[in-house]
């Protein structure tokens, strides 16, 4: 059973058949706890727009199993389309079915609650869903094999990405301290760089006869290694390392720790770590690629260095798992090559022996690139 859902208040659901046609007129239930009780009973897939939406019923201590997300869909099609760029959210989808221009979304993209002075009211959002829905299931019937299979598996991530918003990271604030500290030395107490990056901005300067230079400037290293006799392009790891001067390798290391005390240090502890949690916001199909995206604190990104913070709660266990390959085997499988194809066997390893001398991780790249 397929189970449009608005979880505004008052609560709306509409029962569907499995190509989107509505089995019954819309219910109103009597709040979230009911939605619970269908859920517990029937155990639908549950059709819904936004994955705030799925938020709210968090919230209410609703947990579901199944559901459609109908702008995770939205976007696959339109992408499948060949409408690259086009708006994809319930709005716009249900603009196109009506033959109108795809207008903004009337409300803020990360807030339940309509925009601060928006004069536009609000549409039936269950009758859009409803709509949309049923025209995506035209859409799917009609798609190449496999799109199907792929709107269910975006449609679950919606689900885990805001299980997982919701119930955050555990995250040793103690650990990461320490870390920090042996790092970076103690943490200033009035801000400012931390003992060990502020000495090897000393050493930088000391390198270009005791000029003062602030490493964090570009334009000021560009100017002092030109002065030196070297006339670089940018001030990237990888030209840096190209040149002879004293001054590079503690400006690698001043570029490295700073870019940690400056992303990850004590003020991102206590912007993004609460009652022992990391919570940044996940989101589902947030770059061009489909990969998932953050949103807040860089949670795609955990430096290794600090990853020693990550701890598991009393009584649980953490579990590290790598898709190994995922790129080369999408790549192989879109493509059909299937000599490319890497079987159970590791895809870079044997191309670094063939080709690289043993080298795994220019074998990667290379592949990759």
């Amino acid at each position: 059973m397929r189970v449009a859902l608005d979880p505004a208040s008052p609560v709306r659901v509409q029962q569907l058949a499995e190509d989107g046609t509505p089995l019954a007129p819309p219910q109103v239930l009597g709040g979230l706890p009911d939605v619970l009780r269908w859920e517990r009973e029937h155990a639908p897939r549950w059709v819904l727009a936004r994955q705030r939406s799925y938020r709210q019923l968090l919230r209410a201590g609703v947990d579901v199993a199944r559901n459609h997300d109908v702008e995770l869909v939205e976007g696959l099609l339109v992408a499948a389309d060949g409408r690259f760029g086009q708006p994809h959210g319930l709005a716009a989808a249900a603009a196109r079915l009506d033959g109108r221009e795809p207008a903004p979304d009337p409300r803020a993209e990360d807030d339940d609650r309509l925009a601060l002075f928006d004069p536009t009211a609000p549409a039936d959002e269950l009758a859009d869903v409803v709509a949309v829905h049923a025209a995506q299931q035209r859409a799917l019937a009609g798609a190449p094999a496999g799109m199907r299979l792929l709107a269910t598996a975006e449609s679950a991530a919606a689900l885990v990405a805001e299980e997982m918003s919701a119930e955050g990271l555990p995250w040793d604030v103690a650990v990461h301290d320490a870390l920090l500290t042996d790092l970076l030395g103690p943490r200033p107490p009035l801000g400012g760089r931390p003992p060990k990056v502020a000495a090897l901005a000393a050493a930088v300067s000391a390198a270009f006869d005791g000029r003062s230079l602030n490493p964090d400037s570009p334009a000021e290293v560009l100017r002092a290694f030109a002065r030196a006799g070297h006339e670089l392009e940018t001030t990237r790891s990888w030209e840096l390392r190209r040149i002879d001067h004293p001054a590079v390798e503690p400006l690698l290391a001043y570029k490295e720790l700073a870019r940690l005390h400056a992303a990850h240090g004590w003020t991102w502890l206590g912007t993004w770590v609460r009652d022992g949690r990391f919570r940044p916001e996940y989101v589902v199909g947030g770059v061009v690629s489909g990969r998932w995206a953050s949103r807040g604190g860089g949670a795609l990104q955990i430096p290794r260095a600090l990853r020693a913070a990550v701890r598991a709660d009393p009584g649980w266990r953490l579990v590290v798992a790598d898709a190994a390959q995922l790129e080369p085997r999408v790549l192989a499988a879109l493509s059909g090559d299937h000599a490319l194809a890497p079987g159970d066997g590791d895809l870079y390893t044997a191309l670094a022996a063939a080709e690289f001398g043993g080298d795994r991780a220019k074998a990667k790249l290379a592949l990759l690139s």
